[in-house]
């Protein structure tokens, strides 16, 4: 196991999951940041571990873009995981303005993630299918049930592990950001809501959760915006386009539909992805008519 600086966050990993700091331009182990060394870390800090990283020949012009879910990449390292990186990992969206990571993980019954620790990082989790259990220095721990959204705060140093102790699989979608620089030497600590308790927007078989900023009970130490949305089997929604200064990355989590812009209408399903600029102008989803469709929508500083 290895310990290295990986875009704000001390990380210890298995060779092959992440890749290397020297390939990500990180390369400052944590023994060599002494005092001499931590104006060099501000430095890199704010010019790189907040900016976007985009492959590029990944993305076009085109105001409004779709990616089908193969564009990117499926891990399965271990028996009890599989995940799906839209950001981070070997993904072509490596970074996109603070956010490190969004990736769907599913873990097998009665397994999990052990003791390990973050820093400098917050950490969204909205669990999709099942229960996690968590557990953290700062002493909080509990279940996190289906349709329940958890924010943990690293500050300096927390540690922490993530545990499936179910029979039944449990599916997540967990989102790594950078915390804001001010907001670092603030101390460890998590929070957790409960569906019931997020703010919701319903119209004609449509709900749409604000899960971060806005209306959100949830605190915040990174720059952005989440809503959740479920369109109901056959029904349609428009697609909320990013405000001005923002660019929108949006996450299919569940079901199948399409997408309709100018007359032409695009397949969409589990794990695939839309970019989209504020000028992308007007377009609609239509769930499919026996199950639905669900997606997450990240609403965040300019990127494209």
């Amino acid at each position: 196991m290895s310990s290295v600086w990986m875009e704000g966050a001390l990380c210890f990993h298995s060779p092959g999951l992440i890749r290397p700091a020297s390939e990500t331009g990180f390369d400052l182990f944590e023994a060599r940041l002494g005092a001499d060394l931590r104006g060099h870390y501000v430095r890199i800090r704010s010019t790189a571990m907040y900016d976007s990283v985009i492959d590029a020949d990944f993305i076009s012009a085109d105001p409004l873009q779709h990616f089908p879910a193969g564009a990117f990449p499926t891990i399965h390292p271990v028996h009890w995981l599989h995940s799906h990186f839209a950001v981070g990992g070997w993904s072509p969206l490596q970074r996109l303005s603070g956010m490190l990571t969004a990736h769907m993980t599913a873990i097998a019954p009665y397994n999990g993630f052990t003791w390990h620790p973050h820093r400098g990082l917050e950490i969204y989790t909205w669990v999709l299918e099942g229960t996690v259990y968590h557990e953290d220095t700062t002493g909080g721990k509990g279940y996190i049930e289906s349709g329940e959204f958890q924010r943990m705060f690293s500050g300096q140093w927390i540690e922490h592990q993530e545990l499936n102790r179910m029979a039944e699989p449990a599916r997540v979608i967990q989102i790594w950001f950078v915390a804001d620089y001010a907001h670092h030497n603030l101390a460890p600590h998590y929070q957790q809501v409960s569906r019931e308790d997020l703010p919701v927007r319903e119209a004609e078989g449509v709900s749409v959760y604000s899960l971060i900023g806005d209306d959100s009970p949830m605190e915040q130490h990174m720059d952005g915006r989440l809503t959740a949305t479920r369109v109901g089997p056959g029904r349609s929604a428009s697609l909320e386009l990013p405000r001005d200064g923002e660019d929108l990355f949006l996450y299919v989590t569940d079901g199948q539909g399409s997408l309709k812009q100018n007359g032409k209408s695009t397949s969409v399903g589990q794990y695939d992805v839309l970019l989209a600029r504020p000028e992308a102008g007007s377009a609609a989803f239509t769930a499919a008519p026996e199950e639905g469709l669900d997606f997450l929508s990240f609403y965040l500083p300019k990127f494209l």
